[in-house]
C-alpha cells in the first residue's frame, strides 16, 4: 500500500486566488473527517474548503470527495484523482481557497485544484507500507548473535525477548517475507531453532 510519510502544506496563487492545499495520512473514514473538520475551523473565513479521501483499512474501502460550493465536478474530484493517479491510500486531501476577484473557470479550477494537491502530497512524502507478519523463533543462548544479525540484516525487527531457559524472539517482518527469514534462520543455525506464532 502506498500512503503518506506525514502531512504537507503547498501555497499556490492563480490569478489573485490563493489555494493551500494540505494533504495527509488518514488511518480510517473517522481521522479523515476529523482532519476536514480541523482544516475547516482554521480556515473558517475561506470561500471553500475541498475535500477528498481514499481509505482502504483492509476491512473497509470508502472514497468521498465535496467539492463544497465550487462547480460540480471542478474541485473535489480532480482532487481525488491525484490522489488516486498515485496509486495512494488512507489518504485525505483539503485544497483552502480564498477568491481573489477573478473567476478562473471550469478547466482553471481544476487545474489550480490539481495543482496544490498534487504539491500537498509531494511535501507531505509517498511511503510504501508492506502487512507486517510476525513469528516467534527459539534458540540456545550460543546462538544469540547468529539469529540476531540474521534477522536484522533481513530488514526485519525484534519487537519481544524472553530469556526463560532459552532465548525466544518475536519477530517482525514483511507477511511475504516470513517463510524465507524462517528458511535462513534454519541454515544459518544448522537447524537449531524451533518456530511458534505469537499468542
Amino acid at each position: 500500500m502506498r500512503t503518506l510519510k506525514g502531512i504537507g502544506t503547498a501555497r499556490l496563487v492563480v490569478k489573485k486566488s490563493v489555494f493551500i492545499g494540505y494533504a495527509a495520512p488518514a488511518g480510517s473514514e473517522e481521522e479523515a473527517r476529523a482532519f476536514i473538520g480541523k482544516i475547516k475551523a482554521h480556515h473558517s473565513d475561506a470561500n471553500h474548503n475541498v475535500s477528498a479521501y481514499v481509505i482502504n483499512d483492509g476491512r473497509s474501502f470508502a472514497v468521498r470527495y465535496d467539492d463544497d460550493g465550487e462547480p460540480k465536478g471542478s474541485a473535489g474530484k480532480p482532487v481525488l484523482r491525484v490522489i488516486q493517479n498515485r496509486g495512494l491510500s488512507n489518504v485525505v486531501v483539503v485544497v483552502t481557497r480564498y477568491f481573489g476577484g477573478i473567476k478562473l473557470g471550469y478547466g482553471g479550477l481544476v487545474k489550480a485544484y490539481s495543482e496544490a494537491a498534487s504539491l500537498a502530497i509531494e511535501n507531505a512524502g509517498v511511503v510504501d507500507v508492506h502487512e507486517t507478519g510476525h513469528f516467534q523463533v527459539t534458540f540456545p543462548y550460543s546462538l544469540f548473535r547468529t539469529v540476531k544479525e540474521t534477522i536484522e540484516t533481513a530488514g526485519a525487527r525484534v519487537i519481544g525477548e524472553d530469556y526463560s531457559g532459552s532465548v525466544t524472539f518475536t519477530v517482525a517482518v514483511r507477511k511475504d517475507e516470513v517463510e524465507e527469514l524462517m528458511e535462513l534462520l534454519v541454515e544459518r543455525t544448522r537447524g537449531k531453532v524451533k518456530f511458534g506464532t505469537p499468542l
